[in-house]
């Protein structure tokens, strides 16, 4: 089975990989002291930062306190690339962040860590942290880490992230990277490395069997070998993650442009049957006659790559509408005749509950999942008039059904016709008046009149 994209869905990197210093790397992680590259170095530069970062890293610094930029952004900045988001890690408690920055507010309980809210986006800073003490879990004798507030030094904090990769720091005092774990060798090989024993740290937090299948795809590289029988072998603690992380980073992987390569691995490494079976219908449903999905996730890549923004509603329905589908194929080829409405939405329902078990997902979103996938079963009817394409082209879940049916369209090859029509209809149909808000007019306090001079009192 194949869920990978076309080659020009591959990563390319903007600039080639000839910073490395030619240092081995220490086999002895825990022992070694960090390797740090000076700037002339690294590619790093603060013209890539983003600017609200900037204003933190150097807040904090003026301080009197450490001040790193961390994570994905050092690891996008070594390799050439863009970053997401900007992240930074200090030595500063989340109660003197809250005092040093008015913007900021404090978020999370398990993971406690400031939000600094800039009018151009989000910085999310964390304090530096080590291993928590099983007594300060939920179940000691469980390694699933309940409570991570446990404070460290930029050392400790390297050691309990999760992988080589996201665990580099950049020094904004010198302009240095900092390296304590290996992160550096693993890039140039680019490797997908676990921090410490693989086993102990999937245990620890399930999802990130989830991350490594993301991260592999989105930059391209390699599991680690340890590493991913590691992932084999714990893969049944999935079932374990709290559900809203799981929806978190599962929307995550469906966006990055690289789906079709990260579910890939999914399927390789045994995850996908613990966590998506839905999106084993993609390839079922060919194998039983009713139709080849398997171009669903390289026409999502390629949606993404494109620029469109997919709402979660679309990107949750695509992975389900091939289970669906299967399903309403065998009833129709039973029957004889197209399948109902009432019957579509037992066959959602049906698929839905057991989704719903291991994802989370607002009563809102659940409802507009469910629209739009009615609404997708309501497109592929032909007994439409022009007329009363336009009257539903209307409705408030149309353009999430329709989007639904472009992927469909592109993935198959199939109903182009009925796409045109139905695009034609959405752009026939009467504009959506603007809400009007009302602002009430602010009344202008009364000023008293001056006396005029001779008058009594």
């Amino acid at each position: 089975m194949k869920f990978d994209g076309p080659d020009e869905s591959m990563t390319t990197f903007v600039r080639p990989l000839k910073y490395w210093p030619d240092e081995e790397a220490d086999e002895d992680l825990p022992e070694r002291k960090p390797r740090i590259l000076g700037r002339a170095d690294h590619p790093v530069s603060r013209k890539l930062f983003s600017p609200g970062s900037l204003k933190v890293l150097y807040r904090l610094k003026n301080a009197g306190h450490r001040a790193y930029l961390c994570g994905g952004a050092v690891r996008d900045l070594m390799l050439g690339g863009e970053p997401k988001d900007f992240d930074v890690c200090t030595d500063a408690v989340p109660d003197e962040l809250r005092r040093l920055f008015r913007n900021a507010r404090i978020i999370g309980r398990r993971f406690r860590l400031a939000h600094v809210i800039f009018h151009d986006g989000v910085v999310e800073v964390s304090t530096f942290r080590r291993t928590p003490d099983p007594e300060d879990q939920r179940n000691p004798d469980d390694l699933l880490i309940t409570s991570d507030n446990t404070w460290g030094t930029p050392r400790e904090d390297a050691f309990r992230r999760d992988f080589t990769v996201n665990a580099l720091f950049y020094n904004i005092a010198d302009f240095s990277v900092i390296d304590y774990v290996g992160g550096i060798d693993d890039l140039r090989q680019r490797l997908i490395r676990v921090i410490g024993d693989p086993d102990v740290r999937f245990c620890e937090d399930p999802v990130r069997m989830l991350r490594a299948c993301e991260f592999a795809g989105r930059l391209d590289f390699t599991i680690e070998q340890r590493t991913q029988e590691a992932i084999q072998n714990n893969r049944q603690e999935l079932l374990k993650a709290a559900p809203p992380r799981l929806t978190e980073e599962l929307l995550q992987l469906l966006k990055c442009g690289r789906a079709g390569v990260s579910v890939q691995w999914m399927l390789d490494l045994g995850l996908l049957d613990v966590l998506l079976p839905e999106a084993l219908a993609m390839v079922e449903a060919g194998e039983r006659g009713a139709g080849d999905f398997s171009g669903i996730l390289p026409i999502l890549d390629r949606l993404c790559q494109e620029g469109r923004e997919l709402p979660d509603v679309v990107l949750l329905g695509a992975i389900l509408l091939p289970r669906i589908m299967l399903r309403r194929y065998e009833e129709e080829k039973g029957q004889g005749r197209l399948m109902s409405l009432e019957s579509f939405r037992k066959a959602v329902d049906s698929t839905l509950e057991p989704f719903l078990q291991r994802f989370a997902l607002a009563n809102y979103k659940r409802s507009s999942l469910v629209q739009a996938l009615e609404g997708f079963h309501r497109l592929c009817d032909q007994r439409f008039t022009p007329g009363q394409r336009v009257r539903f082209a209307s409705k408030s879940y149309f353009d999430d059904a329709l989007v639904l049916f472009e992927i469909l369209v592109r993935a198959t090859g199939e109903g182009r016709d009925a796409l045109e029509h139905w695009q034609a209809a959405r752009r026939q149909r009467p504009r959506r008046p603007q809400p009007q808000v009302e602002t009430k007019r602010r009344s202008r306090p009364r000023r008293r009149r001056r006396r005029r001079r001779g008058e009594s009192s």
